[in-house]
């Protein structure tokens, strides 16, 4: 009898992700945290692909600790915390969400901006606390609203281009800031992020985060988005110096602020939680069904393409010329 792939997790999947994953896959445990020592004895000598996501990441040692692994898939966009260098190396293809997520996260990038400029938390909270006891005309300070406004994307891939879909609604100017300009938009382009900021008045971070862009949103870039700028990160918390954010939000230096992400998540800090001029989310911008499905089903058809020897459906940009070359591998 053919014994089919096993598998190991290194994130809490739905109960569906699951099932549609064990269709045709031995899960041979899970991993509370990516270190080498909570790999399952049993399982260690078995496991051939790992699925985990890219904030959570796999580190050289914990390839090494799961000798027969061949695969790592990345549920969702980001892969920032996975050693691409050291799977080239052992000849392991990684893969990751690529645009599966992108509508659901735009959405989220507009709803919590719109928290954040209306003051939409601070006044429920207002509300809850008994503090509406008469109408008092700018409570919250001058709120200039979207409209007519200048929204600042750095980053403008899938996501960035989903969330434009749904910005222009409010009459606002889009600039944005790219590795490389685009010539399919006809948007005002800055060439880099202190550019972009100075123009800007909500600045949206949605690049792919990696080790060269981390803290790329830091105190110089948050003093040019200046007093009544507004911050968005819905890429991923390393691409934002929080202590610096912290600081600028403390003392005005910006408006306001909002995090779907985190540097270390949880979060488990404390000097972003006083602040009133923040709202915080936890990394649920891709918590849709629809995009755990869109997800998960992309997950599935890599596992499906590579130990079918086949080329995967979406390996990271860094691993494209390998994809070819370890198809047929496992055949």
């Amino acid at each position: 009898m053919h014994q089919r792939p096993a598998i190991l997790t290194g994130f809490h999947f739905t109960r569906w992700a699951l099932a549609t994953l064990s269709e045709r896959y031995d899960i041979a445990g899970h991993m509370d945290r990516p270190e080498p020592a909570l790999v399952p004895a049993n399982a260690q000598p078995h496991v051939q692909a790992l699925v985990t996501t890219g904030s959570v990441g796999v580190s050289d040692a914990l390839m090494a600790a799961i000798p027969r692994l061949s695969l790592i898939c990345c549920y969702g966009t980001g892969y920032e915390r996975i050693d691409i260098e050291a799977a080239r190396r052992r000849n392991i293809m990684v893969t990751h969400g690529a645009d599966a997520n992108a509508p659901d996260v735009a959405e989220m990038a507009v709803g919590i901006l719109l928290a954040s400029t209306r003051r939409i938390v601070r006044a429920d909270k207002m509300i809850r606390r008994g503090d509406w006891t008469k109408r008092i005309p700018n409570r919250f300070g001058p709120i200039a609203g979207l409209t007519g406004g200048k929204v600042g994307i750095l980053g403008l891939g899938a996501i960035g281009m989903e969330f434009v879909k749904r910005i222009k609604g409010f009459d606002v100017q889009i600039g944005y800031c790219n590795r490389t300009r685009r010539n399919d938009v006809d948007f005002s382009y800055f060439p880099n992020v202190m550019a972009l900021a100075t123009w800007a008045d909500y600045l949206i971070v949605a690049l792919r985060s990696d080790a060269s862009n981390r803290h790329i949103i830091n105190a110089e870039v948050l003093k040019a988005l200046g007093p009544r700028g507004h911050l968005v990160n819905i890429s991923r918390g390393w691409a934002v110096d929080e202590a610096a954010l912290a600081d600028a939000l403390r003392c005005n230096v910006i408006e306001g602020a909002a995090l779907d992400v985190f540097d270390e998540e949880p979060y488990e800090g404390t000097e972003l939680l006083p602040l009133d001029n923040l709202v915080m989310t936890p990394h649920f911008g891709g918590g849709t069904e629809h995009a755990q499905r869109r997800m998960t089903s992309l997950v599935r058809q890599n596992l499906d393409a590579h130990f079918a020897g086949k080329p995967v459906v979406s390996p990271l940009p860094e691993l494209r010329d390998m994809a070819e070359m370890t198809a047929g591998r496992l055949r």
